[in-house]
């Protein structure tokens, strides 16, 4: 393995299934575990690498961090498992981190799923208010002793952060949440988000680069997302060279655990048009 910045680092990675490489990079708060809405389904006919990304569950290290470690970690991940050539999932910030990895790494790099982010991305999130914190708060561990229960969903969840996250406000969307987004945010440190958001804060925008990534490019948003907007989203998809865009209605950032069944339908339908992502 190379070595980097941190001696000998090795991310926790969650690995299932057999064949193409799949690299599926989670977003921000999150894990490897929490992109099981793609893996599960995708480890049926690939090899899913799906690792906790610096400063995030089990892959802590010591310090502050440039965003760009992420890259040198993600490059020795390759390195460690032997993958060559991969296709790259990314979800948010994952899928920043893999418009990254296309361009350092354009040889290893064979097609680009982005789900939710952009290459300059801009929010609209309106400001958060002490209620939006409580009743966040008293939805969260509602959903997490009984998730999907609809009393908490109309009770506390549609007036919560939730309602930013997500618009169909269904008991397996809020499964999702509890299995999925409450541990994620609780495992996620404070030196990666000051990571995050020091490169949020230095105006991040990469759309004049996009034109040098040549591999096939799928661009999926949802069309209520405050975090990261479908306007966004699609003016990064004008910029890749080879790209398919979709934008979902009444859906948010979380799109993939609100409709993850015409989700998935739509990434195998790209996969069968884009054969050449996932072959060596």
């Amino acid at each position: 393995m190379r070595k980097t910045s941190q001696t000998n680092v090795q991310l926790h990675v969650d690995v299932k299934g057999a064949g193409f490489p799949i690299l599926c990079l989670h977003g921000h708060p999150g894990l490897g575990s929490s992109m099981s809405v793609f893996t599960q389904h995708l480890a049926q006919r690939f090899w899913t690498i799906a690792p906790d990304l610096r400063g995030y569950g089990k892959s802590r290290f010591r310090g502050d961090f440039p965003m760009s470690d992420h890259l040198i970690h993600l490059e020795a991940l390759l390195d460690r498992f032997g993958i060559n050539r991969c296709l790259v999932l990314g979800w948010s910030l994952g899928g920043i981190l893999a418009m990254e990895l296309a361009l350092k790494l354009p040889e290893r790099v064979s097609g680009l799923i982005l789900v939710a982010t952009a290459a300059r991305p801009r929010s609209n999130h309106p400001p958060i208010s002490w209620q939006d914190n409580l009743y966040t708060g008293i939805a969260s561990i509602f959903n997490y002793l009984q998730p999907g229960l609809q009393w908490n969903i109309e009770t506390f969840g549609k007036r919560s952060l939730f309602r930013h996250l997500i618009q169909q406000h269904t008991p397996t969307t809020y499964q999702y949440l509890a299995s999925e987004a409450i541990s994620a945010y609780l495992q996620t440190s404070v030196a990666a988000t000051r990571s995050l958001n020091k490169a949020l804060k230095a105006g991040y925008n990469r759309l004049g680069d996009l034109e040098k990534i040549q591999c096939p490019s799928l661009v999926l948003a949802g069309a209520v997302d405050r975090h990261i907007t479908p306007e966004s989203s699609q003016e990064t998809a004008q910029h890749l060279q080879d790209s398919q865009w979709h934008c979902y209605p009444n859906t948010a950032h979380l799109f993939p655990w609100e409709i993850p069944h015409q989700v998935l339908r739509d990434i195998d339908n790209w996969i069968y048009l884009n054969p050449q992502a996932v072959k060596n």
